[in-house]
């Protein structure tokens, strides 16, 4: 197996796509001959012509509207957004028309969509270009939202939500596109949606986290374990909606601590949903107020304060430390 970075693994992911199902076409700026902005359909076009990949103008809503048209009449759009930031001018189509589209038609059209874009700051860019809007998308009902840690984990997401039948947000963290190198099969496997994925087991407190956030949480569970002899369960929720709140609950009810990390601001971010769902099925197992640790709830400043911004290991090992020494 290839050892691939995770805007390989999209590459591949894509290109199985393509060649599994002839309806699957992908389209956005600069997708086609430039190989996208961070070569995430790097070619794609040699392959398969102007006909099933399409260079679109700068035109978000224009590329969306396309998309659920497409989608709405049997085929499977991969339509790639450059920066999160540019996919609030999607909203109009994506709330009005691509979530509602099997409710409107009573089940006669579907919707088979996948909007992806690069998420989320670390890479010294500026607001639009750095943005984790990810908990704005997951309020839309019909939408699916999908976030990848790893190039393993983005090749077989990616599939899943692409061979799904609704509309699916797919966003991909920027600053892990080119981080760190898995083992990545081209089999075709997909990993199913609406499950979250425990990658490292626990006993004392319960780390929740998803994105660019996952490798900083595993890295403080790392050396809480190491210095403090804490026990951290980490839980990478992969597909924010469905929420699998089955497998968070499960674990908090064995450790009595829950720390959610995420990227976008704290005001009404996911991880409010997620303490919410546990406060109300697991509050008798909570031995210390559920922590939060965020981004803040600002835009993402300018480059040299964009660590200050962003939850590093040692701000998400304070709060856990904080959690287990709570009485």
């Amino acid at each position: 197996m290839p050892d691939l970075n995770l805007v390989q693994a999209i590459n591949l992911a894509l290109r199985r796509a393509m060649a599994d199902d002839p309806t699957v076409l992908v389209l956005g700026e600069d997708v086609g001959i430039n190989g996208g902005v961070f070569r995430a359909t790097d070619g794609l076009w040699k392959l398969y012509g102007d006909s099933r990949v399409l260079d679109t103008p700068l035109a978000e809503a224009g590329i969306t509207g396309v998309s659920i048209g497409l989608a709405a009449q049997g085929f499977r759009p991969v339509l790639e957004i450059q920066f999160s930031g540019f996919a609030y001018a999607c909203i109009d189509q994506i709330l009005n028309h691509a979530s509602r589209l099997r409710k409107r038609t009573m089940g006669r059209l579907t919707c088979p969509m996948v909007l992806r874009s690069p998420t989320g700051g670390g890479i010294h860019a500026i607001e639009h270009h750095s943005e984790s809007p990810e908990a704005m998308f997951a309020h839309i009902p019909g939408l699916k939202v999908v976030i990848p840690s790893s190039p393993q984990g983005a090749y077989g997401l990616l599939l899943a939500a692409i061979r799904d039948p609704d509309p699916i947000i797919f966003l991909e963290p920027t600053r892990l596109y080119r981080s760190a190198k898995d083992e990545v099969a081209d089999d075709g496997a997909s990993i199913p949606l609406g499950r979250c994925i425990v990658l490292r087991t626990g006993r004392d407190v319960t780390l929740v986290s998803w994105g660019g956030m996952v490798k900083d949480t595993l890295e403080a569970a790392n050396r809480l374990a190491t210095d403090h002899r804490i026990d951290a369960e980490v839980i990478d929720v992969a597909t924010l909606k469905p929420l699998d709140s089955a497998t968070v609950i499960d674990s908090v009810k064995r450790t009595g601590r829950l720390v959610v990390v995420h990227e976008a601001p704290l005001t009404c971010g996911f991880g409010a949903e997620i303490a919410a769902r546990v406060a109300h099925q697991a509050l008798t197992s909570l031995l210390a107020p559920i922590e939060r640790v965020t981004g803040c709830d600002t835009m993402m400043p300018y480059p040299r304060l964009e660590h200050l911004y962003m939850p590093q290991a040692e701000r998400i090992a304070e709060a856990v430390r904080r959690t287990v020494a709570y009485s």
